[in-house]
């Protein structure tokens, strides 16, 4: 990205991707900011300024042409940059997101799974192989893997971010309850389900 674009409109455009997506599949042309702003519940204002940094104007009285508004949103989040990926951990959450095949119309490539257990190591999930995690460090290198998925229980997360740090690997996706220290160059991005649920659920 050309530009420093914040979480939050990152985030969103991300969400207006799955409705263009959507809308593409109904062959629905043109868009407009409240009807994007109505399906996610915020103001249409905020819809205008998110898309400014996009580069991308509407017509008046039309709205956006969906297919390049899509296109526009994949350009600037880079959706065409391949990335590749380790997950560590092949639980059921290191599986469930093994299986899931759109991360690879985001660029994100997962290329293998790790685990210590003997009897996972050699088995296949989405034709991605479960390989011994004392592989992983020349296996980064030798494939220039800089991300790692780690969902390990939270009691190992810190040892194998430590182990991950010395494979140099730059980038963790922490899915684990855990929060993790890591050098100024390795950058985490804690996936926090339970807060997540519990901000969803809090006036429940």
């Amino acid at each position: 990205m050309d530009k420093k674009i914040s979480d939050k409109v990152i985030n969103r455009l991300t969400l207006y991707h799955c409705i263009l997506t959507d809308y593409i599949e109904k062959n629905i042309e043109y868009v407009s900011s409240k009807q994007l702003a109505a399906l996610l519940k915020i103001d249409d204002s905020q819809v205008r300024k998110d898309i400014s940094v996009l580069n991308n104007s509407g017509k008046s009285n039309v709205g956006y042409i969906v297919k390049e508004l899509k296109t526009s949103i994949e350009k600037t989040l880079g959706f065409s940059k391949n990335k590749k990926a380790f997950i560590i951990g092949a639980g059921n959450l290191g599986t469930a997101l093994a299986n899931y095949d759109n991360f690879q119309h985001y660029g994100l490539n997962i290329l293998a799974l790790f685990d210590n257990k003997k009897e996972k190591i050699g088995k296949t999930v989405n034709n991605k192989l479960i390989l011994d995690i004392e592989k992983l460090p020349n296996l980064s290198r030798k494939s220039s893997v800089d991300i790692a998925i780690l969902t390990v229980p939270r009691q190992y997360a810190q040892q194998i971010a430590d182990f991950l740090v010395a494979a140099d690997i730059k980038y963790i996706w922490n899915f684990t309850p855990a929060v993790l220290s890591v050098p100024p160059d390795v950058q985490v991005w804690n996936e926090n389900l339970m807060g997540n649920f519990l901000q969803f659920t809090y006036n429940i």
